[in-house]
């Protein structure tokens, strides 16, 4: 059976031709520290904080802030890696929505009407790969960066002949929402809400633009896989990490967790809607669960979940999503190289 599996990035380029724009509890309770750990989680305490952000690398989403209180939760102390993917897949036999052929009358239902259908190659079984460029290009045109290239998947990173084989301790990429979904729930978890993703990233620290602090990610010693110099052709590799990382690479944030800045963009639970935050501001929020439904005016036919923390592409020159506060989108039944994600439970 095939999936309805879609890349936001080829609708963005079908746009293009055609002419158009590309559960926790609601109460807080009273927060005691559990005493048992879950292997390879962290707790985080229940707390308040000013959601979102302002300035000039806020993007309009992103704003304006509001304040949000979330219970304490235990959230992965890294990115799910490949091996324990791996270990989901080998009991389960679970198939990702990469290794499935595109069901175009799905595809077609999140495309502009009267959109022609594409080639049979771009059909096939595949995923997005990102490929350097040979000097500057448009920041705004997606496809000048990304390759949609067949056997792409979780497990062939760079496409047919490339292999995670030495990269156990690398984040799983290539992964959907639906597939980071159905993992969480097969170790008796969940996915993050953006709320308790951005507490978390922030570790403990109050009003910073990053896990660490304020000091800017170009500056001082390597903070986070994430891309240095002229995007997306020149990358001086001062991280040492042209592609993802392993994980615990680079130093953790106050609450112990690694890579909540840079290495793979993670997927949350919410859907994603261009103005949801204006619906919190002047109001202090317990738990938001996100909009009910997913609105985006610039792909207003694709319904789209909210990805965090960056990847080892993000650069000031393009997206800085290595900020706590910074958030984007994606179709949930879409994966590409730098998409991983990891799980929370309640206590």
């Amino acid at each position: 059976m095939k999936s309805k599996h879609i890349s936001f990035l080829i609708i963005s380029w079908m746009a293009l031709l055609v002419g158009c724009e590309s559960s926790p509890s609601k109460k807080i309770k009273k927060d005691i520290t559990p005493t048992k750990l879950p292997k390879g989680m962290v707790w985080i305490p229940e707390g308040q904080f000013l959601m979102g952000s302002e300035g000039p690398q806020a993007r309009p989403d992103e704003g304006p802030l509001h304040t949000v209180k979330v219970n304490g939760f235990w959230i992965d102390q890294t990115e799910v890696t490949n091996a324990q993917f791996a270990s989901f897949v080998k009991a389960t036999g679970y198939i990702t929505t990469a290794e499935k052929s595109v069901d175009w009358e799905e595809m077609k239902k999140q495309l502009p009407p009267g959109t022609p259908k594409p080639h049979d190659s771009l059909l096939q079984a595949a995923s997005l790969t990102f490929k350097s460029t040979n000097g500057p290009v448009d920041l705004n045109n997606y496809a000048a960066w990304w390759e949609w290239k067949p056997k792409a998947n979780w497990h062939q990173p760079r496409g047919k002949g490339s292999s995670t084989e030495g990269k156990e301790d690398h984040p799983v990429v290539h992964v959907s929402w639906d597939d980071a979904n159905a993992y969480a729930q097969w170790v008796g978890k969940r996915l993050p809400t953006e709320a308790e993703w951005e507490w978390a990233a922030r570790g403990g620290l109050k009003d910073k633009k990053y896990p660490w602090g304020d000091e800017d990610i170009a500056e001082g010693n390597a903070k986070a896989n994430s891309w240095e110099g002229s995007f997306p052709y020149d990358n001086i590799n001062k991280d040492l990490f042209f592609y993802s990382a392993p994980v615990k690479s680079f130093e953790a944030n106050g609450y112990g967790l690694y890579d909540m800045a840079g290495n793979v963009w993670e997927w949350c639970s919410d859907w994603y809607h261009y103005d949801y935050y204006k619906t919190l501001e002047n109001k202090t929020t317990i738990n938001p669960q996100g909009p009910g439904e997913s609105y985006d005016p610039f792909n207003p036919y694709i319904s789209q979940r909210i990805i965090r923390g960056g990847s080892f592409l993000c650069n000031d020159t393009y997206c800085s999503g290595y900020r706590v506060a910074s958030k984007m989108k994606s179709s949930p039944d879409t994966g590409s190289q730098h998409t991983g994600f990891r799980c929370v439970k309640n206590n």
